[in-house]
């Protein structure tokens, strides 16, 4: 018996929901993504504010927070990738945050 390969598509990003523990994608085949906060430490250490500024970049592939300067790519949600940003990286993002006003 012979079969042909599944077609791969890109998953889309049709909307995002957060809460203090968790990240929510909502996808355009009606599956929902919900991922621990805690792989992404710009959303755990933003206000409610800045992570309710979210807009979705390149057709839904990904997500930016402009506030948080956080850009977070749907195919790395699905394969299960934490934040990749150094330790270095965001010791530098915090002494910004720090020097600017709340």
């Amino acid at each position: 018996m012979s079969s042909s390969p599944a077609e791969l598509r890109s998953a889309h990003a049709v909307g995002v929901r957060l809460t203090d523990e968790h990240l929510a994608v909502d996808l355009v085949d009606g599956r929902i993504l919900t991922i621990p906060l805690s792989w992404f430490p710009r959303l755990v250490e933003g206000t409610s504010s800045e992570r309710s500024t979210w807009r979705l970049v390149g057709g839904g592939q990904g997500i930016h927070w402009p506030d948080l300067d956080e850009d977070i790519s749907v195919d790395e949600l699905l394969a299960g990738l934490k934040s990749g940003e150094s330790q270095e990286s965001l010791k530098r993002w915090r002494s910004r945050r720090k020097g600017s006003p709340e």
